[in-house]
């Protein structure tokens, strides 16, 4: 049995960072109880990368592995098809089987940069979810009522603006709670917006007469834009599968007052190293270079780190070409008489972007630049040398045939 000062030091160590623990009173009567916890994460694959902020949640689940506890991983093959309407304002799709297997086929080397994969658990909920019988459902669903399920802001704001609800989605937390009551947790991990997620799945676990899991909320990261959640579909994220230098070109556009949230979130930098880094360095620019080379280093390794902030310093500060920039020869037929060539139309021919519509909107929005010059017209003057730039990242050589 671990003494009271070793279980104090356990629970300060699960603290840290979080938002919020339902309750740290029960998390200690559980590790007096016994040695090792059974620690939950469930992931659905809706995706097919994971991005720094979903790190966040991972790191915590890292700890409880470093800590001893029983750490399993639940991989929501079937939870997926119905999809997480937490935060939702509409009904999301429902992914297919197939699209479900192909996520997969990413994340598990993913989750490795991150997890110990050989003291993880690796479980599908479909193995007892799929063997659920009618009968099996409906005592479930009698276990939670309507009036409670609409107590979800979500929810709530979708019933009183008519929007539709479906039942499936309903589902979806009985669902998740009864993962827990399968697995009988005695932990779950997951951002601060799986709260009601996780007070159903508490509350479910007492009807089936099992003690409630503590439930570990993190914080959700903010994405490189400052404003939003971290999220791919609004294209403020940094994957953890990124090059090395696009991931040190992201972390280096984080808004200056996120630095120590990052530090804190996503690197292994004690606060008071991070304090010391802003005591030394007036210009908030030199602690993000540290940053961002911390984070690179986390899941390239500290050479590719190191390479990244070379040509970083090279590139956007000196204002010099990458290397290795890839050559696109140009057919003759896209150059007219006068020597032009339509931008969008060669960016579109040349497999540069995948439509001539991503090609208008990214010239539309300033996000298109030749030799460093950002376009605002779609017709252009072919001549040498004539490198593209798209966004803030990616460069191409274009030579004619």
């Amino acid at each position: 049995m671990e003494t009271k000062t070793e279980i104090k030091e356990q629970i300060n160590k699960i603290k840290e960072n979080t938002e919020e623990v339902i309750n740290l009173e029960e998390l200690e009567i559980k590790l007096k109880k016994k040695q090792r916890l059974k620690v939950k994460l469930g992931i659905d694959p809706t995706a097919s990368s994971i991005h720094l902020g979903f790190a966040v949640v991972l790191r915590k689940f890292r700890l409880f592995q470093e800590l001893g506890h029983e750490t399993f991983l639940i991989l929501g093959d079937f939870t997926a098809m119905i999809g997480d309407p937490s935060g939702k304002s509409k009904t999301r799709p429902m992914l297919t089987k197939q699209e479900i297997e192909e996520n997969l086929k990413t994340y598990i080397p993913q989750l490795g940069k991150i997890i110990d994969l050989s003291k993880t658990k690796i479980v599908y909920n479909s193995q007892w979810l799929s063997e659920l019988k009618p009968e099996d459902i409906i005592k479930l669903s009698s276990k939670y009522t309507l009036a409670q399920m609409l107590e979800r802001e979500d929810f709530k704001n979708r019933y009183k603006s008519n929007e539709p609800i479906s039942l499936h989605e309903l589902l979806y937390p009985l669902f998740q709670a009864y993962d827990s009551v399968y697995l009988q947790a005695d932990v779950e991990l997951g951002g601060i917006d799986q709260k009601f997620n996780f007070l159903v799945a508490r509350y479910i676990q007492e009807k089936y007469e099992q003690d409630p899991e503590v439930a570990v909320m993190m914080p959700i990261l903010e994405g490189i834009d400052g404003k939003n959640k971290m999220s791919k579909s609004l294209g403020n994220y940094i994957g953890i599968d990124e090059k090395p230098i696009d991931m040190f070109v992201k972390t280096m556009s984080i808004p200056d007052n996120l630095i120590r949230r990052y530090f804190s979130l996503c690197t292994n930098v004690p606060q008071e190293n991070v304090e010391k880094l802003f005591s030394i360095h007036s210009n908030p620019r030199d602690v993000k270079l540290i940053l961002a080379k911390e984070i690179v280093s986390i899941y390239h390794g500290e050479e590719e780190a190191n390479k990244a902030y070379e040509e970083f310093i090279n590139v956007y500060s000196k204002k010099e070409l990458p290397a290795n920039i890839p050559t696109f020869k140009l057919p003759p037929y896209l150059i007219d008489n006068q020597g032009n060539l339509n931008i969008v139309e060669t960016l579109y021919t040349l497999g540069i972007l995948e439509s001539k519509a991503e090609a208008k909107r990214l010239l539309s929005q300033g996000g298109i630049y030749l030799n460093g010059k950002k376009l605002t017209s779609k017709i252009v003057k072919y001549e040498k040398p004539f490198i593209i730039r798209i966004g803030k990242f990616d460069y191409y050589n274009i030579e004619n045939e």
